[in-house]
């Protein structure tokens, strides 16, 4: 069941169309202060980096880091990224017109976090993060399928 306090600030933030340092500092101090809870969390978060303008500083980061310890730390089987739990990242990170830049550094943190993870996800977080570094340098690269 998704935080109807999280849905409430995405909403807002989305009809603002940019994210703050305050908002910052409240998704993390009030809102997350305990971390998330659910994928449906997480599917928000991901999405609102989407629909959003972030240059508030330590936005980036904090999404990162709070998907990261709840795919990886949060959901069962403890510290594994099994196929299950591949499955939804990938489609979560990878949905629209492929993974932002935030998405792309919560595939390869996961992967670094995690004590095993399932080998199409790591094959996922290579090829984003390869995606993204042939992006920056300007390399055509064909848009991953999740």
């Amino acid at each position: 069941m998704v935080n109807s306090s999280l849905q409430l600030f995405c909403n807002r933030i989305v009809a603002a169309g940019r994210i703050t340092h305050r908002d910052v500092r409240e998704l993390a101090e009030d809102i997350l202060a305990d971390g998330i809870a659910c994928r449906d969390d997480a599917d928000l978060l991901i999405a609102l980096d989407r629909a959003v303008c972030h240059e508030a500083v330590g936005f980036a980061d904090l999404v990162v880091a709070l998907v990261v310890d709840f795919a990886v730390w949060g959901e069962r089987p403890t510290g594994y990224v099994d196929t299950d739990i591949a499955r939804w990242l990938a489609a979560s990170l990878g949905a629209g017109s492929g993974p932002s830049p935030v998405a792309a550094r919560i595939a390869f943190a996961v992967v670094q976090e995690a004590q095993t993870s399932d080998e199409h996800f790591i094959a996922f977080a290579l090829a984003v993060r390869a995606q993204r570094r042939d992006a920056e340098i300007g390399h055509d690269v064909p848009a991953l399928a999740a």
